[in-house]
């Protein structure tokens, strides 16, 4: 073994970095995961080609009409911008002589897109979340283990799977706090640019991500204000913050209201007005106040307490972490107190600023896609203050955390075993409440041993899109759905295949070595006595 591979193996950053990558690695299906970021992909494509951000024959399903009749999307651009350089390339690969037969599902395009895009923000998401908790003075050992719970025991990973843009705003939020706060600590204004720089870029994304950019500002006036910082010391802080980071904002905030001008011609709404006004057009029984026409107290309590979309079932750290800011709270530091605070406020937040929209739930995404990434933002603490204040605990509290920590790895694992639809489809038969984590571990099974029949897990909704047909029958992982779909040859299906068995081996093999380096066994024999 040479000197700098044996430096690598011994440095748990690069380990971390490398799990991340290999973890977005394995997970891939090649898809992009849903119809959002198709679309998204789509106007990605509009950027730098002739094509339209929507075609004539998705409407009305999606699109919108904007200046001068053409039809556009309603999203933001942020994400579309992400994957811009990857559809470059993508698109390139696809037309090579090699690939002009094959013109199925999974495309090239999206397998480089999806592959590509899924690694970077994985990695990137290691690096800035364990810069993050070292800022808040979590030790080494504290830090690997958070970032590594993030990864595989939070809906984090479901969605890197599916590429949603929750990872891309969580990415962005992290780096925005992370950065904000090293410029409270060392005066740096170069750090509070950037980090505003990335709250701003998440506006581009959702504007609803305004709540992070608040959040960031509430998190700087905690952890002065937990400090005891007041009076003119206290507003002159505020006021260097103000003055660089209000000025970022307001760039990102003006190029998301030119972009919507340029679709819709209007500087001051949004998309949902417009498709609310296509939609009662379109059906004139809807109510007048949709799409806020649910009963908020519904919208509020749903994330917390359906079965279908519970946080705490998708999310199971959560609670952990919610348990131990309350019983460890006069022993936390106060950067780890406005950390908390800060993240328990932005999770509120969105549930309330949700709760009174039609689809508050996300509709076809694991869990509660609108609220996920704040409560990963939450969750990112469990696991470092379950170690680190493990002798002031008692030891059903330690042993209750072991527990939850090794129940989230599996629940997360089992989100990946099938396209997300599944459980959607099936409920339409089953009805409701139906406990959609458990229905999951009941398809895993069923489709292991051929009962999914036997067990009336098939239903006719399943079978009207032929493509969702083959997607929703296959472990959802690239060499399972090539070798679904049928359209490459058998050496290409092996390849595959062995890529895919390889990189597991690796996975397991960097994240065995870094369970290793912070002696994860030593910790639960010392947690035990």
């Amino acid at each position: 073994m040479s000197s700098h591979l044996r430096r690598w193996l011994a440095d748990p950053l690069i380990l971390l970095c490398l799990a991340a990558g290999l973890l977005a690695f394995v997970v891939q299906s090649g898809e992009l995961g849903t119809a959002d970021t198709m679309h998204r992909l789509q106007t990605t494509h509009w950027l730098w080609t002739s094509e339209p951000q929507v075609f004539p024959n998705e409407y009305p399903e999606f699109g919108l009409h904007g200046r001068g009749g053409r039809l556009y999307s309603w999203y933001g651009i942020g994400q579309s911008l992400l994957m811009l350089p990857t559809d470059l390339v993508g698109t390139l690969i696809a037309h090579q002589k090699i690939f002009s037969g094959y013109g199925d599902d999974p495309a090239v395009r999206s397998i480089v897109v999806s592959y590509s895009t899924s690694i970077l923000v994985n990695v990137l998401t290691a690096l800035v979340s364990f810069r993050l908790l070292r800022q808040l003075r979590f030790s080494l050992r504290e830090s690997v283990l958070g970032v590594l719970a993030l990864l595989f025991c939070t809906t984090q990973l479901h969605y890197t799977q599916n590429m949603m843009e929750n990872n891309y705003i969580l990415l962005l939020t992290l780096t925005g706090f992370s950065y904000q706060y090293e410029w409270l600590r060392t005066g740096n204004r170069r750090a509070l640019f950037w980090g505003s720089a990335a709250l701003g870029l998440n506006l581009l994304t959702r504007l609803t991500t305004g709540l992070d950019v608040i959040a960031g500002g509430i998190f700087i006036l905690l952890v002065l204000w937990f400090e005891r910082v007041r009076g003119k010391e206290l507003w002159r802080q505020l006021l260097g913050y103000c003055k660089i980071a209000a000025p970022v904002y307001g760039f990102f905030l003006l190029i998301d209201r030119i972009y919507q001008f340029y679709r819709f011609g209007s500087f001051t709404n949004t998309y949902v007005s417009l498709f609310a006004k296509e939609q009662r057009l379109a059906d004139p029984t809807l109510p007048w106040n949709f799409p806020w026409s649910t009963p908020f107290y519904q919208g509020f309590l749903g994330p917390f307490f359906k079965p279908e979309k519970s946080v705490f079932l998708f999310d199971p750290l959560l609670g952990l972490a919610i348990l131990l800011l309350v019983i460890l709270w006069s022993r936390l530091s106060p950067e780890v107190r406005a950390y908390g605070l800060t993240s328990l406020f932005l999770l509120v937040g969105y549930i309330c600023f949700y709760a009174r929209y039609t689809y508050w739930a996300g509709d076809f995404a694991w869990g509660d896609r609108y609220v996920s990434t704040s409560v990963e933002l939450v969750a990112l603490l469990a696991v470092p203050m379950l170690v680190s204040y493990r002798e002031n605990m008692s030891s059903w509290i330690w042993r209750s955390g072991i527990a939850l920590i090794a129940v989230s790895l599996v629940i997360q694992l089992a989100s990946l075993a099938f396209w997300v639809p599944l459980e959607i489809y099936q409920m339409e038969t089953l009805g409701h409440p139906t406990i959609v984590i458990a229905l999951r571990f009941k398809n895993i099974v069923a489709f292991a041993f051929g009962k999914m029949d036997t067990w009336g897990l098939n239903n006719e909704s399943m079978t009207q899109d032929a493509w969702d047909y083959v997607h929703i029958t296959t472990w959802n992982f690239l060499p399972f759905l090539l070798r679904r779909v049928g359209a490459v040859p058998g050496w290409v299906v092996n390849t595959a295949f062995a890529l895919w068995g390889a990189g597991l081996a690796v996975l397991l093999f960097v994240c065995g070595r870094l369970l290793r380096m912070v002696e994860w066994q030593k910790l639960l024999v010392e947690g035990r006595q």
